[in-house]
């Protein structure tokens, strides 16, 4: 048992145990196609369930699971190059992605907010929440800044961009969205990295307005998140 337990708190425990998951739960989607199948839900599922029924615990499992979050960051920096390849059509809708997303910061921000004000002293939580729709870094930052919980708030924005990455596509294509640069701005700006990676598997042009859209989507809600927070605290009596 000792041995067992030795390797448990080793970084090869957490980092395997990662990515056999994920190839599995990619496999298993590969084959169903069926949407609550999402190999992100799944892993992240599968692998909570594993920690609970070992007993092993999350510091144990981020010793090597931290090594997978570290390259978040520089993931999304990749994310440059296909912005570079589709730049030329990418500057032909340079107005309406802009005009768009502010508007999706606004209400990435706003659906998330509103609720919990109305929850009852919540406005730690709606610090927490505001950031939902951004890539993870960039939330936790955001929400450290305006007083939330990072831990929660980048729970949330895994669940938000693993939902939107498997509905999606699903509520584009019913309302007449299924393709080109309006296609990825919608998953990027809703759903960050992970809608990405969906938007990415409809094509290049799609996959590159996505980036865009997760990039801009940050700096936006960076700027307008805090001072539109505490607006909305003053105007909601928190008790």
């Amino acid at each position: 048992m000792s041995g067992v337990a030795s390797v448990v708190q080793t970084p090869v425990f957490g980092l395997t145990l990662t990515l056999v998951v994920y190839a599995l739960a990619q496999l298993l989607f590969a084959r169903t196609r069926f949407l609550l199948l999402h190999p992100v839900l799944v892993s992240i599922v599968v692998i909570i369930a594993i920690l609970k029924l070992t007993g092993i615990s999350y510091d144990d499992y981020m010793k090597g699971g931290g090594i997978i979050a570290y390259f978040l960051a520089p993931a999304v920096v990749a994310l440059g190059l296909p912005l570079f390849e589709e730049l030329r059509e990418l500057r032909k809708n340079a107005l309406s992605i802009t005009i768009s997303i502010v508007f999706a910061s606004l209400i990435g921000i706003l659906s998330a907010v509103v609720p919990a004000l109305f929850l009852g002293n919540g406005a730690q939580l709606a610090e927490s929440l505001a950031p939902k729709s951004v890539t993870t870094p960039i939330a936790m930052d955001v929400a450290r800044a305006m007083g939330g919980i990072p831990p929660l708030t980048a729970s949330v924005v895994v669940l938000t961009g693993v939902f939107g990455a498997v509905l999606g596509p699903v509520i584009l294509r019913l309302v007449g969205v299924a393709e080109g640069v309006a296609f990825g701005v919608a998953m990027g700006a809703a759903s960050h990295g992970i809608g990405t990676a969906r938007a990415f598997e409809e094509g290049p042009l799609e996959g590159a307005a996505s980036s865009l859209a997760l990039c801009l989507n940050g700096i936006v809600t960076a700027l307008i998140a805090p001072p539109l927070v505490r607006l909305l605290l003053s105007l909601v009596p928190q008790g």
